[in-house]
Order: C-alpha cells, then sequence, then structure tokens
C-alpha cells in the first residue's frame, strides 16, 4: 500500500538533504518531483494541484527549524497536508439513537460489496455490536447465496428472505423486522450493483434510502481502478448522497492514487480499507497513519493493534522477558512464525514498520509465503538441544536436520542466518510494552499517535 509512491517521495526529500534553507530554486525543484510522484501514482490532478500549492505557501523561504534539515522540513509540511487531504482525523461510523442502525453498502458490480459487507460486520462484531445481514441483490446469480456463505463461515446472522419475497424493498423491510425481533443493533444492507451506473439502479437505491433513512451509506471502490473508482463515487455521491467510501483492494495498489484522491474528489470520508480476502484483512482507515506510510515513517500504531487483536497476552510477556534476557530459542521462533502468520500477510507486516535500519533493509526482501512451513519443518526435525542452543548445530547436524526436513542444507543455513537476524530484530522491538529499546523509545516520543521527531528519519 502506497509503496511506489512513499519510494518516490523519499528519493525526493534525499535530494534537499544537505542545504541549509529552503529556496525558491531547489523548493521548485522538489515540488516538480512531487507532483510528477502524486500523477504517476493516479492521484487526480486537482488534487495534486491543491497540495503542491499549500505545501510550496507553507515551504519557499522558510527558515531551518531546529534541528531540522531541508528534507526534514519539507517531510514535516507535506505530512501535515497529506493528513488535512486525507481527512484529518478518522471518520467513525455513526449510529441510530433507537436501533437497528441501518446501514446501505452501495458500488458497482465487481467492486467487492459482498465480501466487504461481510467483513464490516465481522468488524462491528468485534466492537460490540450485533448486526444482521441482508442480500437484497435479486438480480446476479448466486449473490444472496454469496453473502450466506460468508455469513455461515463468520458465524454471523443473516435474514435469508421469506419464500415469495422478491423485491428488494421486500427484502429489506422483512430484515429490519428480523433485526428488532432478534435485538440487532445494525442491519447492514448489500445491495444490488451494476457495471456502469444507469437510472434503474440509482432509483432502487433512492427507494431504499428513502424506506429506512440509513445513518450511513457507504460506496464500495476497488481501488485497483484509480481514478476511476474516485469516479464512480463522486456521481454516486451526487445522486445518492453517500456518507463515506470503503477502499477494497488496497493490499494489491502499490499507488494509492484512489486513496488520496476520494475525500477531496466527493467531500465524503475513506472509512474503511480492504487488504486482501481475509475476513480480518478489514481496517478502520487513520488518515495520519497513512501519511506516516506514505512518507516511510510506518504505521506501528496498526500494527500493535494487529498483534494485541491476535496474539495471546501471556505468551506476549514470556516473549518480551526472554527478548531481555536474550533466551529467545529456535523453537521460540518456530512458534512466533506460526503466530504472525496469523497476522496476515508478512509484506503487510513488514510495511508497517519505519523505513529505518534494518527494517528498510527488510521491506526489499520478497517473502514467500511457503516459507513459514519450510522454517517449522526444519526446526521441527532438530533435536531439543539443538533448538535450544543454535551454537551447537555443526555442519554433520545441518546434514541432518535437511535431510530429515525434506530440504537442503543451504536452507537449514540460510533458516540459522535468518534466526539470528530475527534475535537482533525482536531485541530492538522487544520495548513495545516496557518502554525499552529502540521502538519502546520511539514510541515514547510519538507520543503513541503524534508525529514523530522527524530528525530521527534519516531521508
Amino acid at each position: 500500500m502506497f509503496d511506489t509512491l512513499s519510494d518516490k517521495l523519499q528519493r525526493v526529500f534525499k535530494n534537499l538533504r544537505g542545504e541549509g534553507k529552503l529556496t525558491p530554486e531547489n523548493m521548485e525543484a522538489a515540488l516538480r518531483e512531487i507532483r510528477v510522484a502524486l500523477l504517476e501514482a493516479d492521484v487526480h490532478f486537482r488534487v495534486v494541484k491543491q497540495l503542491i500549492e499549500a505545501v510550496k505557501e507553507k515551504a519557499v523561504g522558510t527558515e531551518v527549524l531546529g534541528a531540522l534539515n531541508p528534507s526534514q522540513q519539507v517531510v514535516k509540511i507535506v505530512h501535515e497536508e497529506l493528513i488535512k487531504l486525507l481527512g484529518t482525523h478518522a471518520s467513525r461510523l455513526r449510529f441510530a439513537n433507537q436501533p437497528p442502525s441501518v446501514i446501505l453498502i452501495v458500488g458497482l458490480q465487481g467492486s467487492g460489496k459482498t465480501t466487504s459487507t461481510a467483513k464490516l460486520a465481522r468488524w462491528l462484531s468485534k466492537n460490540q455490536h450485533t448486526p444482521i445481514m441482508v442480500s437484497v441483490d435479486v438480480y446476479r446469480p448466486a449473490a444472496r447465496d454469496q453473502l450466506a456463505v460468508l455469513a455461515k463461515n463468520l458465524n454471523l446472522p443473516i435474514y435469508p428472505g421469506a419464500e415469495g419475497e422478491a423485491k428488494p424493498l421486500e427484502l429489506a423491510k422483512s430484515a429490519r423486522r428480523e433485526a428488532i425481533q432478534t435485538g440487532r443493533d445494525v442491519l447492514l444492507i448489500d445491495t444490488a450493483g451494476r457495471l456502469h451506473i444507469d437510472e434503474e439502479l440509482m432509483t432502487e437505491l433512492q427507494e431504499l434510502k428513502d424506506t429506512f433513512d440509513p445513518v450511513e451509506i457507504l460506496f464500495v471502490a476497488d481501488a485497483m481502478t484509480g481514478q476511476d473508482a474516485v469516479k464512480s463515487a463522486d456521481e454516486f455521491h451526487k445522486r445518492l448522497g453517500i456518507s463515506g467510501v470503503i477502499l477494497t483492494k488496497m493490499d494489491g495498489d502499490a499507488r494509492g492514487g484512489a486513496a488520496l484522491s476520494i475525500r477531496s474528489v466527493t467531500g465524503q470520508p475513506l472509512k474503511f480499507v480492504g487488504l486482501g480476502e481475509k475476513p480480518d484483512a478489514f481496517e478502520a482507515f487513520h488518515p495520519d497513519r497513512a501519511a506516516n506510510r506514505i512518507l516511510g515513517m510506518g504505521d506501528v500504531l496498526s500494527f500493535i493493534e494487529k498483534v494485541e487483536d491476535v496474539i495471546d497476552k501471556k505468551q506476549a510477556e514470556d516473549l518480551q522477558r526472554k527478548l531481555l534476557d536474550n533466551e529467545f530459542t529456535l523453537e521460540d521462533f518456530r512458534n512466533q512464525l506460526k503466530q504472525i502468520s496469523k497476522l496476515g500477510p508478512l509484506e503487510n507486516l513488514i510495511g508497517m514498520m519505519p523505513d529505518m535500519g534494518m527494517m528498510k533493509e527488510l521491506k526489499k526482501q520478497k517473502v514467500d509465503p511457503k516459507e513459514v512451513t519450510r522454517v517449522v519443518a526444519i526446526i521441527d526435525s532438530m533435536t531439543p538441544k539443538e533448538r535450544d542452543n543454535h551454537m551447537i548445530i555443526n555442519g554433520a547436524r545441518r546434514r541432518r536436520i535437511a535431510k530429515g526436513s525434506g530440504t537442503t542444507v543451504n536452507d537449514v543455513n540460510n533458516l540459522l542466518q535468518q534466526y539470528t537476524q530475527a534475535r537482533k530484530m525482536m531485541k530492538q522491538f522487544s520495548g513495545l510494552a516496557s518502554g525499552q529499546g529502540f521502538l519502546g523509545k520511539k514510541l515514547a516520543k510519538m507520543g503513541m499517535g503524534k508525529l514523530p521527531n522527524l530528525s530521527d528519519f534519516k531521508f
């Protein structure tokens, strides 16, 4: 997410390094490169113009403040303007005073409406709500069956529809009655879509809106379609009045143009992002965290939230103690790999870390999802003593381990190298809870979410 744009912007900041003052000349050159980077990231041209003018107004002629060099001063200004562009603060869902709160999920066909409906229901249930879903897409073959399967897999309720209920409005009304009778506080209505916006679709959606007065109308857009997604969101807003956007497939969009453009073009916030196919690959959108990631500062807060949601607290405390006492063994390494695999693709997790030191090098590596299985097999082929003390694993032991795990000696060597690197890296991050170590001190400076001391970032 934002990888391509992040790389290009960091190159711009590097070019500014070494200057004592932001002059019109070097700033103009930097702004040209920033403009090109944003346009190549498929950001809407009006949004690019708005951002460049705002940065230029603040930056040109500004004296370097304190320990900040010009590149860091520009990073600070761009960071502030990106947050403004993305929405300043996270936009929360609204709920009705009298439940059930009705949320309409709208969008074009193929954008991921049905999957997003199920993911949102799961997110709501994880946040002390009791949602129920209904599909009113009576046109697309198996559309309602798709939502039913997702609901079953997530163990969440759905209104299936009674015999004879063939119209969207009838289904939605019955679903609301079901929500009231069963004490559900949120009703998610998965609406029909079309390949293109047409009058029949808009008339149907307007009828649903007039009947239910939904607290939210969320437009689902595919991030991979770039400005087409922004254009569709704007058209839906003009015709229907959406209240927010769910941007899907953000994990596959290295440019990020749609995310940077939607709020400025539609005037409505980006509320959630889909980051993969799994049910938990769905997050509330935080403008400040997105701006951090774009500028290579990482998204440590989202990382912590994801870890806290999956990792057992006692295990985490035991791991931290072992890391601080330098007792992290291959057995622990194997167990942690299994835990980490529950958090989603490793590239996404590494992408949340700041572009500094070892993490910057790790981000360049392509992670093979089969690697965890291979590593676990290798460690399982070791004796308890070998797992406890990797230093005793000599050449003969490596050959035996390779044979037992169906791998090669080179694979075993690579694992041991990765393990020693992981010990160093995890030692750095062991200060998360205690405030000790590299990351603990960084988080203290950040105030758990505030902009970090930019002099610590070397662009």
